[in-house]
């Protein structure tokens, strides 16, 4: 994390900061945490994350997706059929969320 020139993008100054605007907020890491299991439908999502507005994680998909990390497929169905999962790029974010997982277990057993 250097003191650098900013990238392009939003004034970033540092590859940790791109990770956090990608990835950071409540919900993103949990979205991203439930389809390292594998592709999910909205209301799978939904359940899993517990406490989620549809309109919130509607957003956080649609941005996760904007990003490239995670992929929609509409089966274009009545009722309507939504699957989400990890692109490729999402998929490379498995060893951060198990870091921080790990990271995790060391905090809770430290209180």
């Amino acid at each position: 994390m250097g003191a650098g020139a900013k990238s392009k993008q939003k004034g970033v100054a540092c590859p940790v900061e791109t990770t956090l605007r990608v990835i950071g907020g409540r919900w993103k890491v949990l979205i991203i945490h439930f389809l390292l299991t594998g592709t999910m439908r909205f209301g799978e999502l939904t359940r899993s994350l517990g406490g989620i507005s549809a309109r919130t994680l509607s957003k956080q998909l649609r941005e996760l997706e904007a990003d490239g990390v995670v992929a929609r497929k509409d089966f274009g169905e009545i009722p309507p059929k939504v699957e989400y999962s990890l692109t490729p790029l999402g998929k490379t974010l498995e060893p951060v969320l198990r870091s921080m997982e790990a990271w995790g277990v060391v905090v809770e057993r430290r209180r």
